[in-house]
Formats: C-alpha cells, structure tokens, sequence
C-alpha cells in the first residue's frame, strides 16, 4: 500500500506545482475570473498528466508490480482454499 500513497503524493505534488505555475503565469496576461480559473485546472490537469507519463514512471512500475504481487497473492489463496475443500 505505500506504493499506491507514494505515487498518488507524487500526482498531487506534480499537479500542484502545474497549477501553481499556470495560475501565476494567467495572473500575469489574464484577468482573473470563474472561466480564466477552469482554465487553469483544466491546463494544468493535461500538464501535469504529461509530466507524470514521463517523470514518475518508475513510480508507477513499482505500484504495478506491488499490485501485482497483492493480485498473486489473493489468487494463491484462493487456490488453497479451493483445494482444501476438494479434500473433504
């Protein structure tokens, strides 16, 4: 589970700064108001979305692959479990 919460951290942290920069950069050469804001979120969503494929990928490997082993795991005991009721 600290994979998942390290990766999801890294999200949040990649996007804040994303905002934070298009935000300042909107105060700069926009007016400020309801629209101009969505902007920015949406902006900064695509933004960050791209950095992350590239800047957390080792992030995201180490989350598929504990996911991964979690998956293993659920399916092994369940197999166990399926073959000690065959014996009785």
């Amino acid at each position: 589970m600290k994979a998942f919460w390290t990766y999801t951290l890294a999200r949040f942290a990649v996007f804040g700064v994303c905002f934070a920069i298009v935000w300042g950069v909107s105060q700069i050469w926009l007016e400020t108001n309801t629209v101009s804001t969505i902007w920015v979120l949406l902006i900064s969503l695509v933004i960050s979305s791209i950095i992350s494929i590239f800047l957390l990928a080792g992030l995201r490997d180490r989350l598929a692959q504990d996911v991964h082993d979690r998956a293993s795991r659920m399916t092994t005991r369940i197999e166990e479990s399926r073959r000690a009721e065959d014996v009785d």
